[in-house]
């Protein structure tokens, strides 16, 4: 299987996440502190299984919802927080913004409180990056993108006037790293395996057994 097939499957497995009641979710979050209107979503889910021979493309469930520049925005910041590394490719190689769109764009609650937040967050954070920098967050240096999400990713206090940005900041890590953490490559970075068969099992480790005050008795 090459990795194209791997990133294509993980975005189809990922709509069985997206089978909730089909009810429009409130267009404001007022947890997360933003008052802007949000775009409604008209679409309906599908409301059955997807039929498992056809191959489907990005927009055939639902209209996506990312414009050309709140993509833009969206792979920067991704890609500030899962850059390229020893560890694995960067997000946006993975295709996360394409999982992030397709996930906001679901006309389920859960993925529309979602939406909520993300939306008026991307505007916030091009609206910050203009007043410090004077430039759209995607075209900020390097330095420039971290001392922006240092102050808002949590690593310390973060101070009362960028709580807005801070609250959206923690959403948006979350639904990054659930999509770089599905794929294969996000495994290899854990280091998880999977489940894969061992040709022998030596049972736990001694330092466990005697840390809980037990003996292995299974041979």
């Amino acid at each position: 299987m090459t990795e194209g097939e791997t990133t294509a499957l993980r975005l189809d497995r990922r709509q069985v996440l997206k089978w909730f009641a089909a009810t429009a979710a409130s267009t404001q979050l007022s947890e997360f502190g933003f008052a802007a209107a949000v775009p409604v979503v008209t679409a309906k889910g599908y409301g059955t299984d997807p039929e498992l021979m056809k191959i489907y493309k990005p927009g055939d469930f639902w209209p996506l919802t990312f414009t050309a520049e709140q993509r833009k925005t969206v792979v920067a910041l991704a890609d500030v927080m899962f850059p390229e590394d020893h560890l694995g490719p960067a997000a946006s190689t993975l295709r996360v913004p394409d999982y992030m769109d397709e996930w906001i764009s679901a006309p389920y609650p859960i993925q529309q409180k979602d939406r909520a937040a993300l939306l008026p967050g991307l505007q916030w954070i091009e609206g910050e990056a203009k007043k410090r920098f004077n430039a759209d967050f995607a075209s900020l240096s390097e330095a420039q993108k971290h001392a922006l999400c240092d102050d808002i990713c949590g690593a310390a206090p973060v101070k009362a006037e960028l709580k807005k940005g801070g609250a959206f900041f923690s959403k948006f890590r979350s639904l990054a790293a659930s999509a770089y953490y599905g794929t294969e490559a996000g495994w290899k970075a854990l280091g998880y395996v999977g489940n894969i068969s061992l040709p022998t099992f030596d049972g736990p480790p001694p330092e466990v057994l005697a840390k809980l005050g037990v003996e292995q008795t299974v041979k």
